[in-house]
Formats: C-alpha cells, sequence, structure tokens
C-alpha cells in the first residue's frame, strides 16, 4: 500500500532505512494531476528499483506572477489511489511551509540554458525548478530520478545541474505520452474547451511537418519555422508564443540544423499554455 509522507525528517529517515538495506531508489517529482504520462514515467521507476517515491508539491517559486499558481489543479485523494494501482511505494506531499519554512537566503541561477524558449518567456522559472529539484533531492537521496520528455529543456538543465553539483543520481528522460490523437498528455489540456482541445492535436502535427520536412533535407531553421507558423496559424485560435530550433541538449540556436536538435513550441489558448517538441 502507498504511504503518504508529509515531512522532511520522516522523508529523509525512510530514505536512510533503504540505503542501509543496499536498496535502489527511484524518484519522480511532480506537481500532482497526474496524467498516463506521469503514470508512464512512474512504471518505468517501479520496474526498475526497489523502492519508488513520488513527491506532489505545488512549487510556488517556479510560478511567476501571473501564472496559475492558485488554480494550478490539486487532487491529492485522486492522485494516491492512481499511484497505488501501479505499486509506487511512497508519496512526499509537504507543504508550502514544510519545504521552505524559511526565507531562502542562498539563490540558485541558471546559466545559458536558461535564457532560451520557456526561460525567456518565463523569468525565474527554471530557478525555482532547480531550487525545489536540489531539495528534494538532498530529502529523497534516490539513486535514479525520472524525467518526462515533454518538458525537453527542464530536463536538459536538471541534467546539467545533477553534473555541476556532484549529485550521485542517475537521471533518465522518458518519452512523451500522448492521446490517441497524438496531443502530448498535460495536466493543463483541462483548460482547453472544446473547441480548442480538437485545435490542440495540431502542434503535434506541425511539428510532425517539421520532421517531413528535415528528412526530405531541409536545413534552414527560418524555412521550418515559417512552415509551422503559417501551418499553425490556418488550424488554431491560439496564439504562437514561440517556435524555435536548438541543439540538445546544450540549446544552442540553430540557423543551419546540424546534428541533434530540440524543435519547441508553446501556444498560449484562452486559459491553457501547451507546450510540445520533437527531437531529432
Amino acid at each position: 500500500m502507498t504511504k503518504v509522507i508529509t515531512t522532511v525528517e520522516d522523508m529523509q529517515s525512510i530514505s536512510k532505512y533503504y540505503k542501509c538495506l543496499g536498496k535502489s531508489v527511484g524518484f519522480i517529482p511532480t506537481m500532482g494531476a497526474l496524467h498516463d504520462g506521469h503514470l508512464k514515467i512512474m512504471q518505468q521507476s517501479v520496474k526498475e528499483n526497489d523502492i519508488t517515491v513520488i513527491s506532489i508539491f505545488v512549487n510556488p517559486l517556479q510560478f511567476g506572477p501571473n501564472e496559475d499558481l492558485d488554480a494550478y489543479p490539486r487532487q491529492l485523494d485522486k492522485d494516491v489511489v492512481a499511484v497505488e494501482k501501479i505499486d509506487v511505494d511512497y508519496v512526499f506531499h509537504p507543504s508550502v511551509n514544510e519545504m521552505y519554512p524559511d526565507e531562502l537566503g542562498i539563490d540558485l541561477k541558471v546559466g545559458y540554458l536558461a535564457e532560451v524558449l520557456e526561460g525567456a518567456q518565463r523569468p525565474g522559472h527554471f530557478e525555482g525548478v532547480v531550487t525545489v529539484v536540489n531539495k528534494l533531492f538532498n530529502i529523497v537521496s534516490p539513486d535514479s530520478a525520472y524525467f518526462g520528455k515533454k518538458d525537453a529543456q527542464q530536463l536538459a538543465i536538471v541534467k546539467k545541474m545533477v553534473k555541476d553539483f556532484n549529485h550521485p543520481i542517475n537521471i533518465i528522460g522518458v518519452d512523451i505520452v500522448r492521446e490517441d490523437d497524438g496531443l502530448a498528455k498535460s495536466s493543463r489540456n483541462v483548460y482547453l474547451t472544446a473547441e480548442e482541445r480538437n485545435e490542440a492535436i495540431h502542434l503535434n502535427k506541425s511539428l510532425q511537418l517539421a520532421c517531413q520536412l528535415y528528412h526530405e533535407g531541409e536545413r534552414h531553421s527560418d524555412l521550418i519555422i515559417k512552415q509551422m507558423t503559417s501551418y499553425l496559424n490556418k488550424h488554431i485560435s491560439g496564439k504562437i508564443d514561440k517556435i524555435g530550433i536548438y541543439s540538445y541538449p546544450d540549446l544552442v540556436q540553430q540557423t543551419v540544423i546540424q546534428g541533434q536538435v530540440f524543435i519547441s513550441l508553446a501556444v498560449k489558448f484562452s486559459k491553457a499554455r501547451l507546450i510540445d517538441n520533437i527531437i531529432i
């Protein structure tokens, strides 16, 4: 049976106990409102580790002043029922006061990796992410931590943070889980109107168009972005926030595509900002 842990002290004690027994611990940080994408990541951890811990914590540090912190869906009981079915061992669900009992006296600064894409659109967001992930890593002490590739920029930043700060943790990226019609699963999809939900399938279709152009030999980023923009403007009512093509994982903007690249887009609908990407 899945156990819910609410204090840092208890979670650290549990982790130390399993470490003493030589057990491997897998960890998935989340903000709750779990969907099939989260559950797929957790199933991989359950398969690969003796113990799996997830966190459910809506981290205020990664929300900007005009973002949806208060409205972000919170459904702990439903989430616990979902993870019990896939044999997750522990849910770490601290309060904000438990995680941040005092004003932080030390700030973490993300460098160039946060100066593009989501980092440029949401100043301070990734500083909030690395702060909470650092804290969670120190609390849970996992052997492996799992992150979805839908947030590919976040994954690149976490991997760099682990390397730079010598965390003895294996960071594992898990492929995007999609609905049958191709929409990337996201907790924010519930904010879409029925019409917007039908339109949202075109985000992935625009990425597939980019992939097709690439495989047909196109290497000029501006031409691929122009075609994606034209396609989206014909098929969605939402506003395109950003389409970018960057090397991956070092996130250098590409004028002419070379090597592995990350094609990313963000679209703002009436009450939801959706992101999606493809790595080719």
